[in-house]
């Protein structure tokens, strides 16, 4: 006898999606319901990701997708030449197992889930074309494997020095470079007043992200470092216009918050800066760890976060030959990236961020794999013993197999920091 069934046989995209759904939808879920005092102007950044990662909604049917593979990609040009620039740096398990067909074994995961994305081709957004600067070696290594999967990719020559006269020319002339090439694929001309207006626009949104910052100086801290990780990645490829408005609401509650000191900490809860590999959606293990286990994440250095809004474009004359310059600067200066073959200043920026938030500890987390942040750890751990900060190193993936072990690490180090606060009293 046969037996008809309606029994659906998921295709392998489907179950890829289904998975990704359910990595994505277990965070969201644990930020709305897990920590004490949400905020209710948080829910349009959590349904922001529900509807991109769970529902696969594409923000931008009108526009070209302009992938990017780094900060370093200015977003002010791609504005400007009328297209919406998509950060295609990806934090899925899913995804990290699928690029290990096409990556070694020991690459980054964030490389080899970047990898598994354009693998799989599974994109709310599909960028139309890929601009990667040559930061960190594996994502240019990698670029030759997303371009066999039928993506235009371009690479963008980054320096690996950023103090001398001569590097600065030479990524001036990148930039312009890129500049030339967006133009061209786009069909536009880059004029002083698109341009003038995507740097006044993009400066205002690191104007609303510097007073975010703000309430997390305070002893009452009104805000999840969680919370803050996930509207800053909200940032790599949400309308502007949007993201502006939602932060300015958050910004209006937090003021109400703060006023009735209304904190999502407990009193003793120690204060940390977070630095090393990119927090990525909806990789947040460590933070989520540090602050399940009573820590505060008040400030980071992260190429996902602070290091992406801090420094803004500062322009002399409003004309285009200017504003270029003053963008080049901006992206290469500002930058405190482990790639740079000297990187004093991202250790003052740690131990002034240190200073202004407050804080009681770093945790410095590197992805294994992470060829830099695993090398540079040393002068950095040097360095906040020098200061006589408390310094934690962890090494991760993003296997959900490691939670046990870096519990146990971090709820010490959160204890050992309470301990020596009250040491102090």
């Amino acid at each position: 006898m046969n037996i008809e069934t309606n029994h659906h046989i998921e295709s392998p995209k489907e179950k890829q999606n289904r998975h990704k759904a359910m990595e994505a939808i277990k965070l969201l879920n644990t930020l709305r319901e897990d920590f004490k005092a949400p905020i209710e102007s948080m829910e349009y950044f959590y349904d922001l990701f529900e509807r991109v990662h769970c529902k696969h909604e594409s923000l931008h049917d009108d526009k070209t997708k302009i992938g990017t593979m780094c900060i370093q990609i200015p977003s002010e040009i791609i504005y400007a030449l009328d297209g919406i620039p998509i950060r295609l740096c990806n934090g899925f398990y899913t995804d990290d197992e699928i690029g290990s067909d096409f990556m070694p074994q020991k690459a980054c995961p964030l490389i080899k889930a970047t990898v598994g994305h354009f693998a799989s081709g599974n994109f709310s957004d599909k960028p139309d074309i890929v601009f990667s600067p040559t930061t960190c070696d594996q994502k240019t290594k990698a670029g030759s494997t997303i371009e066999s999967f039928g993506y235009k990719f371009i690479d963008v020559d980054f320096p690996r020095t950023k103090e001398s006269e001569a590097s600065r020319e030479y990524w001036r002339r990148s930039v312009k470079q890129f500049a030339l090439e967006l133009s061209k694929f786009q069909g536009k001309k880059l004029t002083k007043n698109n341009l003038k207006d995507t740097i006044k626009k993009i400066g205002y949104a690191q104007s609303l992200y510097n007073k975010l910052s703000d309430f997390r100086k305070n002893e009452i801290v009104p805000i999840l470092g969680l919370d803050v990780f996930l509207i800053t990645n909200a940032f790599f490829f949400d309308k502007i216009d949007n993201w502006i408005e939602a932060t300015q609401k958050l910004i209006n509650e937090l003021e109400i918050r703060a006023k009735e000191k209304i904190s999502v900490t407990g009193k003793s809860s120690p204060r940390i800066i977070y630095t090393g590999s990119p927090p990525i959606f909806p990789n947040y293990k460590i933070p989520q760890i540090i602050e399940e286990s009573d820590g505060i994440i008040v400030a980071d250095e992260t190429c996902s976060s602070n290091r992406m809004f801090n420094d803004m474009v500062a322009v002399d004359e409003w004309n285009i030959y200017d504003m270029m310059d003053s963008i080049s600067d901006k992206y290469l200066k500002a930058c405190t990236c482990p790639i740079f073959t000297k990187n004093e200043d991202r250790i003052r920026r740690v131990v002034q961020l240190v200073k202004e938030y407050k804080a009681d500890g770093v945790i410095y987390q590197a992805f294994a794999g992470c060829t830099v942040y695993e090398m540079e750890q040393r002068s950095v751990l040097e360095a906040m013993e020098k200061e006589g900060i408390p310094i934690l190193y962890l090494e991760s993936d993003y296997s959900p197999s490691q939670g046990g072990q870096l519990s146990t690490r971090v709820e010490a180090f959160i204890e050992s920091l309470k301990t020596r606060r009250r040491n102090k009293k």
